[in-house]
């Protein structure tokens, strides 16, 4: 497995720039430009992650459900079984209850896959896929279930439980992240599709893979610097193009001092600048006047108009309110409340002023204080009515103001009238203030409307046809300044990539090295004997736009790898590619599920894959499925330690499993299993048990033959398996694996490790046997049978350990 480098990307860019030797405008260009280093995921949330099992029911070959098992930890799972039997379902069904998706139908007919992802044989079987994981250091035991509840292949649910039965969220077992840059899955459509001409979707998961897409982001936005540079400037000379036609035919002599400006290798941005600003103190003193008379504003009709109403609506209430003043009034209530008064205290009803006769009684008094309510109304309404009239001249004095400063010393028709609308503030009646301000308003709108008017047009008379070309200067010189600044930028930017590229290509190279060698170190296990050599792999270009290189040679020559390489080889590529990826130090993924890597593979090769598989199953789970007998037979061969497991599949999609064993224990203990059967009838016994004994020694035989011819001839697997495949008796057996020579005889190699072990040979050899009428004789000749056995196993040395388990 490849380490990640502990120093990131962006310090190593940033010392590589401290010592460069560039420009300091350079070095803070590219300060400025250097990306911050992107949030990485660091692998898998819950800790590393195997695979315990994986379940299917109606899905793709398998019918009704369905669990293969997987042995725990580190190790290699050979999953095999003819085409057909439901073996790659298997596979499929693991990387979909993980990704959500098969990789080996991306891409193909929507039809295809809806048609054909459904068993066939089981349409009353709810389709599922499920693996049980085993995340985190203690192993916990994780469910992830994906089910269907429709017909379209999209319309399913994930479902994950914890060991204890709760729910969890498949994020927090399993880091999309990590799935999509180390995924551990790799499909046999994949072997072919990987290697597809650019390696584009490897390229870009490299880069994301080793944290290069900071490199690729720098790269981009010195280009984009540059880039941005060059359109300023481009943008400036279009401007300058057009302004030069259009300044031809314009006779004015600023147009002429234009032109020149703007002509020649250099702009002159200080001759158009003092053009723009250059005019006569008299002339500019006009126009500021001329530009105060087209903005002049006068009163708001509205407001104005509004507030005569409102003085007008107070005159009316003032004089509907004057019966009597209110202080008459007020006056008039204080003498009929004295009248009032006397009348209470002295008790009496004759009139002090008049000497009437009982003219103040009680009705008298009643009505007196009517009357001083009445009068005391009537004093208020009074007052309210001139404090409201008070109140609307203020408000209309208020809009009335006086002559503009600025206006003041002219003599003007717009003046006179000016000053009439400001003398409104000294009249208080309100309605002669009210008819005045109403005259006085309507004629200053109407001297400000005409004065406005006619400094509009003599502004826009005073510089004639000059003036759109003056806006157009304006617009021209802040698109030229940019330009110049663009042009100092771009000298920078230009600098700054120049120094860049080897600088990325060479932290990139650095960063991909470990992954290059470890392909290189599984091509030549796969291909140790092919004429073909895998050199240098490197990523070229960026994310979306880049491509793996792949230095390949045949017989020292440079060729295409696409071109002399065979299928076998092809997919040989791909594995070497995969494998470094996959087993990346941060993938949190503790397995691999590898389908069919053996076909178009040569005998060689297919030993070449088992080392490399053994290689990775040291610290990792790989599960190999596979209908090629040829991996097995190599495992076998080669000795590695591997379990093995037979996929079988009956009628209408019954898929069974089963563990295959030591194929010598296995026919000892089928044996076995005869001789202690106390049914047997005599004459199956006389002939069957000892049938079933010499396969058991012919088991042993292979197994030693194979070891000393590759051990001690050096033959390959495939000359071996022809050696093998010529014997037919259980001497020739015994004579290859005890002296490496099936012609020989073995007699006596036979009695020297296992006294009497030739007389039971020739016993097997001759297909009849001392009869065997009780269970102990039975038993006494498998236990001969185990003792020949162990023997022949342990001729050449130590027994070996290897083989399946």
């Amino acid at each position: 497995m490849t380490d990640q480098p502990s120093v990131s990307l962006r310090d190593l860019l940033l010392d590589r720039l401290g010592h460069s030797g560039l420009a300091p405008q350079v070095k803070e260009l590219l300060r400025e430009l250097v990306p911050d280093e992107p949030a990485r995921s660091g692998g898998g949330r819950a800790g590393p992650v195997q695979l315990r099992s994986i379940t299917a029911a109606g899905w793709r070959g398998i019918g009704p459900r369905t669990t293969l098992e997987l042995p725990p930890g580190p190790g290699l799972v050979v999953v095999a079984g003819p085409n057909g039997s439901g073996k790659s379902s298997f596979a499929e069904a693991a990387e979909t209850a993980l990704t959500g998706r098969n990789s080996r139908w991306d891409g193909r007919r929507a039809t295809d896959w809806q048609k054909g992802w459904r068993n066939l044989h089981s349409p009353d079987v709810t389709p599922e896929v499920c693996v049980e994981l085993a995340v985190g250091e203690r192993g916990e035991a994780i469910t992830v279930r994906r089910t269907w509840h429709g017909v379209k292949v999209d319309e399913a649910r994930t479902q994950v439980e914890g060991s204890d039965g709760s729910e969890r969220k498949l994020e927090e077992v399993v880091d999309a992240d990590a799935l999509d840059l180390a995924r551990p899955f790799l499909p046999y459509s994949e072997l072919g599709s990987m290697i597809n001409g650019t390696l584009g979707g490897l390229h870009d998961a490299f880069f994301k893979l080793l944290g290069l897409e900071l490199l690729a982001e720098f790269d981009g936005r010195v280009k984009d610097a540059a880039s941005e540079c060059e359109q300023a400037i481009k943008h400036a000379d279009a401007l300058t193009a057009q302004l030069l036609d259009a300044l031809g035919p314009l006779d004015d002599p600023r147009a002429r001092e234009a032109a020149l400006a703007l002509s020649g290798g250099k702009r002159d941005l200080g001759r158009v600048r003092a053009l723009l600003e250059s005019r006569a103190p008299a002339a500019e003193a006009e126009l500021a006047r001329l530009r105060q008379h087209a903005s002049l504003a006068g009163p708001d009709l509205a407001e104005v108009g509004g507030g005569v109403v409102r003085l007008r609506e107070a005159a009316d209430g003032a004089e509907e309110a004057r019966y009597g003043s209110a202080e008459e009034a007020r006056r008039l209530a204080r003498l009929l409340e004295a009248a009032v008064e006397h009348q209470r205290r002295s008790r009496g009803t004759d009139c002090p002023v008049c000497g009437a006769e009982n003219r103040l009684d009680r009705a008298w008094a009643e009505q007196a204080r009517a009357e001083v309510e009445r009068l005391q109304t009537e004093a208020a309404g009074a007052e309210a009515a001139r404090q409201e009239v008070a109140v609307a001249v203020r408000a209309v004095h208020d809009l009335v103001q006086p002559v503009p400063v600025w206006l003041r010393g002219e003599t003007s028709p717009l003046t006179a009238v000016w000053q009439e609308w400001a003398q409104c503030r000294d009249v208080t009646h309100p309605r002669e203030l009210a008819d005045r301000v109403e005259r006085a308003v309507a004629a200053l709108d109407d001297a400000c409307r005409q004065v406005r008017e006619e400094a509009a047009r003599r502004l826009s008379e005073h510089d004639g046809a000059w003036q759109p070309f003056a806006v157009r200067l304006a617009e021209w010189l802040g698109a030229e300044e940019a330009a110049e600044a663009a042009r100092e930028r771009r000298k920078h930017a230009r600098k700054a990539r120049t120094w860049l590229r080897p600088i990325i290509d060479e932290l990139r190279d650095e960063r991909l090295r470990p992954f290059a060698r470890r392909s290189q170190e599984v091509w030549q296990k796969l291909c140790e004997h092919s004429s073909v050599t895998l050199g240098s792999v490197t990523l070229a270009g960026t994310p979306g736009r880049g491509k793996v290189e792949l230095d390949v040679s045949v017989d020292d020559m440079s060729a295409p790898a696409y071109s002399v390489m065979s299928q076998g080889e092809l997919h040989s590529l791909a594995l070497s590619l995969f494998l470094p990826r996959a087993t990346h130090a941060d993938s949190p993924f503790g397995f691999l599920v590898i389908d069919d890597p053996v076909q178009s593979m040569d005998p060689e090769k297919v030993e070449g894959l088992a080392r490399v598989l053994d290689a990775c199953a040291q610290d990792r789970q790989v599960i190999v499925f596979t209908h090629d007998t040829r991996l097995q037979q190599a495992v076998a061969h080669l000795g590695i330690k591997a379990t093995v497991l037979r996929v079988s599949r009956q009628t209408d999609s019954v898929v069974g499993v089963e563990t295959l064993t030591d194929p010598v224990e296995q026919a000892l203990a089928e044996a076995r299993a005869v001789s202690l059967d106390l049914n047997l009838p005599q004459d199956v016994a006389d002939h069957v048990l000892p049938a079933m004994c010499r396969v058991a020694v012919e088991a042993a035989c292979l197994e030693t033959a194979r070891r000393r011819l590759r051990d001690e001839k050096g033959l390959g697997l495939r000359a071996v398996e022809e050696r093998v495949e010529s014997l037919e008796r259980t001497k020739s057996y015994v004579s290859l694996a005890l002296l490496g020579d099936e012609q020989q005889h073995a007699r006596a190699a036979v009695e020297r490790i296992c006294p009497g072990g030739w007389t039971l040979i020739e016993a097997f050899n001759s297909g009849a046997h001392a009869p065997l009428p009780t269970v102990d004789d039975r038993k006494i000749l498998v236990r001969r049978t185990k003792t020949l056995t162990a023997a022949i196993r342990s001729s050449t040395g130590t027994q070996s350990t290897g083989g399946t388990r």
